[in-house]
Protein backbone atom coordinates (compact mmCIF):
# COMPACT_ATOMS: atom_id res chain seq x y z
CA UNK A 1 0.00 0.00 0.00
CA UNK A 2 1.49 3.71 -0.89
CA UNK A 3 1.76 5.49 2.13
CA UNK A 4 0.96 9.42 0.95
CA UNK A 5 3.49 11.76 1.06
CA UNK A 6 3.15 14.63 3.52
CA UNK A 7 2.33 18.20 2.03
CA UNK A 8 4.96 19.98 1.79
CA UNK A 9 6.16 23.31 4.08
CA UNK A 10 6.20 26.03 2.11
CA UNK A 11 8.59 28.98 1.95
CA UNK A 12 7.45 32.18 -0.24
CA UNK A 13 10.17 34.46 -0.96
CA UNK A 14 9.21 37.66 -1.72
CA UNK A 15 12.79 39.34 -0.85
CA UNK A 16 16.32 39.14 -1.21
CA UNK A 17 18.86 40.11 0.80
CA UNK A 18 21.95 41.94 -0.62
CA UNK A 19 23.99 40.28 -2.76
CA UNK A 20 27.33 41.37 -0.37
CA UNK A 21 25.62 39.77 2.74
CA UNK A 22 24.30 36.69 0.95
CA UNK A 23 27.89 35.82 0.16
CA UNK A 24 28.98 36.66 3.27
CA UNK A 25 26.44 34.20 5.04
CA UNK A 26 26.23 31.71 2.51
CA UNK A 27 22.33 32.30 1.72
CA UNK A 28 19.68 33.89 1.65
CA UNK A 29 16.27 34.97 3.74
CA UNK A 30 14.84 31.16 2.39
CA UNK A 31 18.19 29.42 3.63
CA UNK A 32 18.07 31.26 6.95
CA UNK A 33 14.69 30.17 7.65
CA UNK A 34 14.96 26.73 6.64
CA UNK A 35 18.03 26.68 9.31
CA UNK A 36 15.88 27.70 11.72
CA UNK A 37 12.97 25.57 11.48
CA UNK A 38 15.97 22.84 11.82
CA UNK A 39 14.94 19.16 11.14
CA UNK A 40 11.21 18.04 10.66
CA UNK A 41 9.40 15.52 8.83
CA UNK A 42 7.99 17.88 6.07
CA UNK A 43 9.55 18.00 2.38
CA UNK A 44 10.50 21.91 2.28
CA UNK A 45 9.36 23.63 -1.24
CA UNK A 46 10.76 27.36 -2.31
CA UNK A 47 8.51 29.15 -4.63
CA UNK A 48 9.31 32.34 -5.96
CA UNK A 49 6.27 34.49 -6.91
CA UNK A 50 8.24 38.08 -8.20
CA UNK A 51 9.57 35.44 -11.05
CA UNK A 52 6.72 34.39 -11.80
CA UNK A 53 6.39 30.73 -9.99
CA UNK A 54 2.91 29.21 -9.12
CA UNK A 55 1.44 29.25 -5.83
CA UNK A 56 0.18 26.01 -4.83
CA UNK A 57 -3.23 24.58 -4.27
CA UNK A 58 -4.10 25.59 -0.51
CA UNK A 59 -5.29 22.10 0.04
CA UNK A 60 -1.87 20.77 -0.88
CA UNK A 61 0.56 22.52 1.77
CA UNK A 62 0.71 22.00 4.92
CA UNK A 63 2.59 25.22 6.37
CA UNK A 64 3.76 28.68 5.25
CA UNK A 65 6.80 31.16 6.14
CA UNK A 66 6.69 33.90 3.65
CA UNK A 67 9.68 35.73 3.81
CA UNK A 68 10.36 39.69 4.07
CA UNK A 69 11.34 41.63 1.33
CA UNK A 70 13.14 44.77 0.77
CA UNK A 71 10.00 45.82 -1.26
CA UNK A 72 7.06 47.79 0.44
CA UNK A 73 3.63 45.62 0.83
CA UNK A 74 2.07 49.02 0.51
CA UNK A 75 3.29 49.92 -3.82
CA UNK A 76 0.26 46.52 -4.02
CA UNK A 77 2.62 45.08 -6.61
CA UNK A 78 0.43 42.25 -8.62
CA UNK A 79 2.92 39.50 -7.53
CA UNK A 80 2.64 40.71 -3.71
CA UNK A 81 -1.54 41.03 -4.02
CA UNK A 82 -1.67 37.72 -5.80
CA UNK A 83 0.37 36.23 -2.89
CA UNK A 84 -1.78 38.20 0.03
CA UNK A 85 -5.00 36.34 -1.81
CA UNK A 86 -3.94 33.16 -1.51
CA UNK A 87 -2.57 33.86 2.45
CA UNK A 88 -6.39 34.85 3.17
CA UNK A 89 -7.21 31.04 1.72
CA UNK A 90 -5.04 29.67 3.60
CA UNK A 91 -5.97 30.90 7.20
CA UNK A 92 -9.27 30.23 6.09
CA UNK A 93 -8.34 26.73 6.25
CA UNK A 94 -6.58 27.31 9.52
CA UNK A 95 -3.42 26.53 7.44
CA UNK A 96 -0.67 27.08 9.51
CA UNK A 97 0.98 31.00 8.09
CA UNK A 98 4.20 32.54 9.74
CA UNK A 99 4.76 35.79 7.61
CA UNK A 100 8.36 37.55 8.62
CA UNK A 101 8.44 41.31 8.56
CA UNK A 102 7.45 41.86 4.64
CA UNK A 103 5.14 38.20 5.54
CA UNK A 104 4.14 40.32 8.65
CA UNK A 105 2.87 42.99 7.29
CA UNK A 106 1.10 41.45 4.06
CA UNK A 107 -0.62 39.33 6.44
CA UNK A 108 -2.21 42.07 8.14
CA UNK A 109 -3.61 43.35 5.08
CA UNK A 110 -4.08 40.40 3.21
CA UNK A 111 -7.19 39.90 5.85
CA UNK A 112 -8.30 43.38 6.27
CA UNK A 113 -5.99 45.24 7.91
CA UNK A 114 -3.41 47.93 6.82
CA UNK A 115 -0.13 47.93 6.00
CA UNK A 116 2.10 51.13 5.62
CA UNK A 117 4.69 53.65 6.30
CA UNK A 118 5.30 53.74 10.20
CA UNK A 119 4.85 57.41 11.31
CA UNK A 120 8.07 57.49 13.85
CA UNK A 121 10.33 55.81 10.22
CA UNK A 122 12.90 52.95 10.59
CA UNK A 123 13.31 50.64 13.10
CA UNK A 124 16.64 49.07 12.75
CA UNK A 125 18.99 46.81 14.90
CA UNK A 126 18.38 44.68 17.92
CA UNK A 127 15.61 45.79 19.83
CA UNK A 128 14.13 44.97 22.86
CA UNK A 129 10.37 42.70 22.62
CA UNK A 130 7.56 43.05 25.08
CA UNK A 131 5.28 40.21 24.99
CA UNK A 132 1.49 41.27 25.90
CA UNK A 133 -0.77 38.97 27.96
CA UNK A 134 -1.84 36.71 25.58
CA UNK A 135 1.13 35.31 24.35
CA UNK A 136 1.01 33.18 27.56
CA UNK A 137 -1.69 31.39 26.09
CA UNK A 138 -0.48 31.76 22.33
CA UNK A 139 0.47 28.38 20.50
CA UNK A 140 3.68 30.05 19.21
CA UNK A 141 5.20 32.47 21.57
CA UNK A 142 3.88 30.93 25.24
CA UNK A 143 6.81 30.28 27.21
CA UNK A 144 9.19 32.89 25.80
CA UNK A 145 10.55 35.45 28.39
CA UNK A 146 8.72 38.71 28.92
CA UNK A 147 10.89 40.72 27.04
CA UNK A 148 13.36 39.04 24.97
CA UNK A 149 15.86 40.61 22.07
CA UNK A 150 15.06 40.73 18.54
CA UNK A 151 16.56 41.80 15.26
CA UNK A 152 14.64 44.51 13.25
CA UNK A 153 14.98 46.26 10.11
CA UNK A 154 11.56 48.12 8.67
CA UNK A 155 10.65 51.36 7.29
CA UNK A 156 6.86 50.22 6.81
CA UNK A 157 4.36 48.43 9.68
CA UNK A 158 1.24 46.52 10.63
CA UNK A 159 -0.67 50.12 11.18
CA UNK A 160 -3.99 48.29 11.69
CA UNK A 161 -4.58 44.92 12.38
CA UNK A 162 -7.31 42.79 10.91
CA UNK A 163 -11.08 42.11 12.65
CA UNK A 164 -10.48 39.73 15.38
CA UNK A 165 -6.90 39.40 15.26
CA UNK A 166 -4.82 38.98 18.68
CA UNK A 167 -1.55 41.85 19.60
CA UNK A 168 0.47 39.29 21.36
CA UNK A 169 4.18 41.28 21.00
CA UNK A 170 5.57 44.89 20.39
CA UNK A 171 7.45 47.91 22.15
CA UNK A 172 7.82 51.47 22.11
CA UNK A 173 8.37 52.18 18.93
CA UNK A 174 6.46 49.42 17.25
CA UNK A 175 3.12 48.40 18.93
CA UNK A 176 2.77 45.65 16.44
CA UNK A 177 6.00 42.79 16.83
CA UNK A 178 3.28 39.60 16.47
CA UNK A 179 -0.15 38.86 16.01
CA UNK A 180 -1.89 36.16 15.57
CA UNK A 181 -5.04 35.76 13.12
CA UNK A 182 -7.44 32.58 13.93
CA UNK A 183 -6.25 29.94 15.23
CA UNK A 184 -3.10 29.07 13.48
CA UNK A 185 -1.75 32.43 11.34
CA UNK A 186 1.26 34.67 12.93
CA UNK A 187 3.29 37.57 11.66
CA UNK A 188 6.34 38.83 13.79
CA UNK A 189 7.67 42.11 12.35
CA UNK A 190 10.94 41.11 13.93
CA UNK A 191 13.31 38.92 12.01
CA UNK A 192 13.75 35.04 13.83
CA UNK A 193 15.66 34.12 10.79
CA UNK A 194 18.78 36.57 11.22
CA UNK A 195 21.88 35.88 13.52
CA UNK A 196 23.94 38.66 15.23
CA UNK A 197 26.10 38.67 11.55
CA UNK A 198 23.32 39.49 9.91
CA UNK A 199 22.14 42.02 11.65
CA UNK A 200 25.08 43.64 11.63
CA UNK A 201 25.85 43.22 7.83
CA UNK A 202 22.08 45.16 7.53
CA UNK A 203 23.64 47.92 9.76
CA UNK A 204 26.57 48.07 7.39
CA UNK A 205 24.54 47.95 4.40
CA UNK A 206 22.40 50.80 5.70
CA UNK A 207 24.87 52.95 7.39
CA UNK A 208 24.13 56.13 4.95
CA UNK A 209 21.07 55.63 5.28
CA UNK A 210 20.94 55.62 9.19
CA UNK A 211 23.56 58.72 8.92
CA UNK A 212 21.03 60.45 7.22
CA UNK A 213 18.32 59.56 10.12
CA UNK A 214 20.92 60.50 12.48
CA UNK A 215 21.46 57.49 13.41
CA UNK A 216 25.06 56.00 14.87
CA UNK A 217 25.76 52.96 12.81
CA UNK A 218 28.76 52.27 14.76
CA UNK A 219 26.82 52.37 17.77
CA UNK A 220 24.00 50.69 16.69
CA UNK A 221 26.30 47.70 15.48
CA UNK A 222 27.95 47.56 19.07
CA UNK A 223 24.41 46.59 20.34
CA UNK A 224 23.75 43.38 18.26
CA UNK A 225 23.22 40.37 20.45
CA UNK A 226 22.08 36.88 20.19
CA UNK A 227 18.54 36.21 20.17
CA UNK A 228 17.92 32.86 20.94
CA UNK A 229 14.16 33.66 22.09
CA UNK A 230 13.60 35.14 18.90
CA UNK A 231 15.44 32.40 16.76
CA UNK A 232 13.56 29.71 18.95
CA UNK A 233 9.96 30.65 16.63
CA UNK A 234 10.85 29.22 13.71
CA UNK A 235 11.75 25.57 15.60
CA UNK A 236 8.57 26.39 17.25
CA UNK A 237 6.04 26.91 13.93
CA UNK A 238 7.90 23.82 12.55
CA UNK A 239 6.45 21.88 15.40
CA UNK A 240 2.93 23.71 14.86
CA UNK A 241 3.07 22.16 10.96
CA UNK A 242 3.65 18.92 11.71
CA UNK A 243 1.43 18.67 14.65
CA UNK A 244 -1.34 20.11 12.19
CA UNK A 245 -0.30 17.61 9.05
CA UNK A 246 -0.13 15.12 11.43
CA UNK A 247 -4.60 15.61 13.05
Amino acid sequence: MDIPRPHPLVIVKLGSTFEALRAQQGGDFEHWIADGLGAHALPLLVIDPRRGDALPDPAGVSGVVVTGSHAMVSHREPWSEATAAWLAKLVARDTPVLGICYGHQLLAHALGGEAGDHPQGAEVGTVTVTLGEAAATDPLLHGLPAQFPAHAVHWQSALRLPEGAVLLAGNEHEPVHAFRAGRNAWGVQFHPEFDANAMRGYIEMLAGELASMGADAAAMRERVVDTGAAASLLGRFARIVEAHQGA
